[in-house]
């Protein structure tokens, strides 16, 4: 996997997706820790790749189940999501969390989040 190509392709499509989908996304405060942390250059290289690679299956737009089917569309988000961070948890910091509950008040009231 090239982590400077998921990087660049992650920074470019993240924030947009998840400013469009935000209502429909329960778990958005953890795409945003995980997005934080995969951006850090403390995080090490192999945990970077994995939460790159969790967030870009996110921003696909064709997965195992599509995201526009109600209720379930985000389902299998999650379980990637989820699966990346049983790996990482332990580089995902409370100042990652911290941020992305910053950027999910600043979304939320339709203001601009940088990276």
């Amino acid at each position: 996997m090239d982590v400077r190509r998921k990087e660049a392709e992650v920074r470019e499509k993240f924030l947009p997706k998840l400013a469009r989908v935000l209502a429909k996304v329960p778990f958005a405060e953890d795409l945003l820790a995980a997005y934080y942390c995969a951006l850090d250059k403390a995080t090490p290289l192999r945990a970077k790749g994995i939460l790159l690679g969790a967030l870009a299956y996110f921003i696909l737009p064709v997965d195992v189940v599509p995201d526009i089917v109600l209720g379930l569309g985000f389902t299998d988000d999650l379980a990637v999501l989820a699966a990346a961070f049983n790996v990482v948890r332990n580089h995902v910091t409370e100042a990652h969390r911290a941020r992305a509950r910053e950027a999910l008040e600043r979304l939320r009231r339709g203001a601009a989040v940088s990276a």
